[in-house]
C-alpha cells in the first residue's frame, strides 16, 4: 500500500492539528537602541529601526506590550564615551534612566538590560585595553569584570528585571551573581550571552551602537566561528556553573546547530539573537523584491523555536506580532 503523508497536509485545518512547533508574540525580545538625544534617528543599515529617545523607547516599548510581546532588550547610545565605559555603571546613564521609565510606565513588561561596555568605551571594545607582549591590544579582561559587575548592578537599582552580560569575559557570570547578591538584588536573573561567535553578522548593529572597535578585533574573546560544538558546550557549562539562569546562542540562524545542542545539553530557559545582520540581509532582499518578508522572517523565526530556541531576540518583533495576529 502507498504510504501517503499529503493526507495530513491537504488542508489548512489539518496542518494546523499536526503543527509540533508554536510560534506566539510572547516568544520575542523586542531590542532597542535608546540615545541621549531627543529625536528618532533611524539606522541606515537597519531599515525599520531607529535609535530611539527615552520616551521614544518608552512608546516602543508600549507597542510590544500592546501587540501581546512581554519582554524588551535596551541597548544605549550615551553622548559621552571614554577609555572605561563609565557611562555604562554611570546612576544616570541612559540605559539606567530609560529601564526607569519603561518600567513606571509599564510595569508588568520584562526589561532586559544589556550589560557591556562596548556602546561605551571610546575604542569600542568590551572592557578596557591592554597590551599584549606582542605589542597587541586586547581587553583586560579582570578589569572588565569589576566594571561589569557595577554596571549590572546599576541596571538592577534602575528597575532592569534581568541582566544579559554580553563581552564574554571569563568569569562575567560569576562576577556578576556575586556583586549582584551581595546588593541585594538575588532575585534578579542573569541571562547570559554564552555561546557568542565573532560574526560578521553584527556589522549593522555596530553602526547602530555606535560600537565598533578603533584598534584590532574582538576575535581573542568572542567565539571562533569554526570552534566547533566543544568550545560551545565548555562556555555554557561555565556559565552554568557560575550562576547563569538563562543561555543565549549569538547569532542564531548560522548557529542552530548549536542552538539544538544547548537545548539537549542543558535544562536552563534558551535564548537565540536573530541578530541585525540577519535582520539587514531579509530586508534588503525583500527591497530588490527577491523574497516575500512575511513568510521568510516567521519561516526564519520558526526554525529557531524548532531547534530549540525559548524566546528570541529579534529585530522583526513588531512585525512579526502584527502577522500572527492576522492569522
Amino acid at each position: 500500500m502507498l504510504d501517503r503523508p499529503r493526507r495530513l497536509r491537504r488542508t489548512a485545518g489539518l496542518r494546523a492539528l499536526m503543527r509540533e512547533v508554536t510560534l506566539t508574540p510572547q516568544h520575542f525580545i523586542h531590542p532597542l537602541f535608546v540615545h541621549e538625544q531627543d529625536t528618532e534617528l533611524p539606522i541606515a543599515t537597519m531599515p525599520g529601526v531607529s535609535r530611539h529617545s527615552i520616551s521614544g523607547a518608552v512608546e516602543q516599548a508600549r507597542m510590544a506590550r500592546d501587540l501581546g510581546i512581554t519582554s524588551v532588550i535596551l541597548f544605549g547610545i550615551p553622548d559621552e564615551k571614554d577609555p572605561e565605559g563609565s557611562q555604562a555603571y554611570a546612576e544616570g546613564g541612559v540605559i539606567q534612566r530609560a529601564a526607569t521609565a519603561i518600567k513606571a510606565e509599564l510595569p508588568d513588561l520584562t526589561v532586559i538590560a544589556d550589560t557591556c561596555l562596548c556602546e561605551y568605551t571610546d575604542h569600542g571594545h568590551c572592557g578596557p585595553l591592554c597590551q599584549t607582549q606582542d605589542g597587541d591590544w586586547t581587553v583586560d579582561n579582570d578589569a572588565a569584570l569589576e566594571l561589569l559587575a557595577r554596571t549590572a548592578v546599576s541596571q538592577a537599582r534602575a528597575g532592569a528585571d534581568v541582566v544579559a552580560p554580553s563581552a564574554m569575559m571569563d568569569g562575567q557570570v560569576g562576577a556578576i551573581r556575586t556583586a549582584l547578591d551581595a546588593a541585594g538584588f538575588e532575585h534578579v536573573p542573569v541571562m547570559s550571552y554564552a555561546v557568542k561567535y565573532a560574526s560578521a553578522y553584527y556589522g549593522p548593529f555596530r553602526d547602530a551602537a555606535g560600537s565598533a572597535p578603533s584598534v584590532g578585533n574582538r576575535a581573542s574573546y568572542q567565539m571562533d566561528p569554526a570552534g566547533g560544538e566543544r568550545e560551545a558546550l565548555r562556555e555554557a557549562r561555565l556559565d552554568v556553573a557560575q550562576g547563569a539562569d538563562y543561555l543565549m546562542v549569538k547569532p542564531a540562524l548560522a548557529y542552530l546547530d548549536i542552538l539544538k545542542l544547548l537545548r539537549e545539553t542543558f535544562d536552563l530557559p534558551l535564548v537565540a539573537y536573530n541578530v541585525s545582520g540577519e535582520y539587514a540581509l531579509v530586508k534588503a532582499a525583500v527591497q530588490a523584491g527577491y523574497m516575500d518578508e512575511r513568510r521568510t522572517v516567521l519561516e526564519t523565526l520558526t526554525g529557531m523555536r524548532r531547534a530549540g530556541a525559548d524566546a528570541i531576540i529579534t529585530y522583526h518583533a513588531l512585525d512579526a506580532a502584527r502577522w500572527l495576529r492576522e492569522g
